[in-house]
C-alpha cells in the first residue's frame, strides 16, 4: 500500500475537521502527569491534535483544559490567575470556569450582558494512573478503555516521560508494525556485547515467521523464533504499543511533533521488590540528540540505546515521511495491515460511527491486551530499570535522565 500524495496528507494531518484529526479525536490522551499542577504552578501550556490549549486547576480543585487564546484579544491564559471559579485573563480579567462559561468581564458597565454571550472551548479532563488525560471529539465522550496496564488492581503504576520527538506519530506507530527492524536497528543491543556476525543481516536470519492478527482493540504482532520463542507486541489503536508491563503511549501534538508517556504496571506478589512502593518517582528521560531543539541533519543523534535509535529513524525519515516514494516489502506486510485500518476507521467516523476501540460502558470488564500471555511471564520493569535494561550490555546511555 504505497501512498499518494493525497493519501499521505489524508492519513497524516491531525488538525480539526481534517480526516486523521477527527478519528483521532474519538479517543483520549494524556496531556500531562497529574502532580505538575501544585498551587505554586497551577497552568501549563498543552498542544493536541494541533490545538493550543492550557490545562488548569482552580483554586476549588476543579481541573479545566481550555483553548490557550482567551476569546476578548486573544492573549494567552497560561498566565491567568487561577481563582475559585475557574481562571481569569492575566489581559483584561475576563474570567473562565472549567466548561469555558465566561463568567465576568470586569471593565465592561455593570449592567453589561456580554460575559453570556463568551463561551471559550472547553474540553474534558479526566485524571487516571496519575496522568490527565483529555478528549477533543464530540460529546458525549466515550470512557477511557480499562487496559490490563492501568487498571489491574493486584499492583502499582508507575510513569515515565520521554522526550518530545520531531516527526509525526503516524511514523512510530508504523514502527511498532514493522517486525524485522529490531533485530537490524538494535542488533548490538540484542548481541549483548557479542560480535555481531554480519552487520547487514543483524539478527533477522533469527525469525523463523511472522504473523498478525487484528484484535478488538488493535493489532498482535508475533514474531516466531527459530529456537521456539515468541514475542507478542500488542499495538493497541491507534496510538499505544504493549510490551512486557509497559504501555507507550504516543500523543500527537500536532502533524509534525509527538510526546511520549508510559506506564508501567508493577504487579506487587510473587516475588515482586516492595521496595518499589517507595518508589514514586516519575521518571523523565533527557532528549537523545544534540542539538535538542535542531531536526535532521542539523542535530545528532547519540544511539546509546534502543529508544535513541527508534528516535533516530523515525526523526530522519522527515517531520512527516514522504510515503509516496517508498519502496515497500514483503516484511511491511503488517505495516500496509495498520494503514488500511486506519482508513476503514476514517471512513466510519466519516459515515457517523464509532471507529474501532472506542468504548462507552463504564462498567466494561478489565481488556486482556495480552490476550492471555502474562506480565509475570513476560518479567517487568520499572521505568528505571526499562530505561536502564540495556546498561549491562555496555550500551545504555549514562547520566542522560534525571529524576523528579
Amino acid at each position: 500500500m504505497t501512498l499518494t500524495v493525497e493519501e499521505n496528507e489524508r492519513l497524516t494531518r491531525v488538525g480539526k475537521g481534517t480526516p486523521m484529526g477527527e478519528l483521532l479525536r474519538r479517543y483520549w490522551y494524556p496531556i500531562s502527569v497529574a502532580r505538575e499542577l501544585t498551587a505554586e504552578n497551577p497552568t501549563k501550556f498543552v498542544r493536541l491534535l494541533g490545538e493550543d490549549l492550557v490545562l488548569f486547576r482552580d483554586k476549588s480543585g476543579k481541573v479545566g483544559l481550555l483553548a490557550d487564546h482567551c476569546s476578548h484579544r486573544g492573549a494567552s491564559l497560561l498566565y491567568g490567575r487561577v481563582e475559585e471559579r475557574g481562571i481569569a485573563c492575566a489581559y483584561h480579567g475576563w474570567l473562565y470556569d472549567i466548561e469555558g462559561h465566561c463568567l465576568e468581564t470586569p471593565a465592561e458597565p455593570a449592567d453589561s450582558h456580554l460575559h453570556l454571550t463568551i463561551r471559550q472551548t472547553a474540553y474534558p479532563v479526566q485524571e487516571l494512573a496519575g496522568l490527565y488525560w483529555a478528549y477533543l471529539g464530540p460529546l458525549p465522550a466515550p470512557v477511557i478503555p480499562r487496559y490490563d496496564v492501568w487498571s489491574r488492581p493486584d499492583g502499582v503504576l508507575r510513569l515515565a516521560v520521554y522526550p518530545r520527538l520531531d516527526a509525526s506519530w503516524l511514523q512510530v506507530m508504523e514502527n511498532t508494525a514493522d517486525p524485522t527492524h529490531a533485530q537490524i536497528l538494535h542488533q548490538e543491543f540484542i548481541a549483548g556485547g557479542r560480535p555481531v556476525p554480519s552487520t547487514t543481516r543483524g539478527f533477522v536470519d533469527r525469525i523463523a515467521g511472522l504473523e498478525y492478527a487484528e484484535a478488538p482493540f488493535g493489532l498482535v504482532k508475533l514474531r516466531k523464533f527459530a529456537n521456539g520463542q515468541v514475542e507478542r507486541h500488542p499495538l493497541i489503536f491507534p496510538n499505544i504499543l504493549r510490551e512486557s508491563n509497559v504501555a507507550q503511549i504516543r500523543v500527537p501534538m500536532d502533524d509534525t511533533h509527538t510526546n511520549f508517556f508510559f506506564i508501567h504496571f508493577i504487579p506487587l506478589h510473587d516475588g515482586a521488590d516492595p521496595d518499589v512502593l517507595e518508589d514514586d518517582e516519575v521518571l523523565y528521560i533527557d532528549s537523545f540528540k544534540e542539538p535538542v531543539d535542531e531536526i535532521h541533519p542539523f542535530t545528532r543523534f547519540n544511539l546509546n540505546c534502543v529508544m535513541a535509535q527508534d528516535f533516530m529513524v523515525w526523526e530522519t525519515q522527515g517531520p512527516i515521511a514522504n510515503r509516496p516514494v517508498e519502496r515497500l516489502a514483503t516484511s511491511d506486510a503488517c505495516v500496509v495491515m495498520f494503514r488500511e485500518m486506519l482508513v476503514r476507521e476514517i471512513d466510519k467516523v466519516e459515515r457517523g460511527l464509532d471507529p474501532i476501540a472506542v468504548i462507552r460502558d463504564p462498567d466494561h470488564e478489565i481488556i486482556d491486551t495480552y490476550v492471555g500471555e502474562s506480565i509475570e511471564s513476560k518479567g517487568w520493569y520499572t521505568p528505571r530499570q526499562y530505561a536502564q535494561q540495556d546498561e549491562h550490555r555496555g550500551a545504555a546511555a549514562r547520566g542522560a535522565v534525571r529524576y523528579d
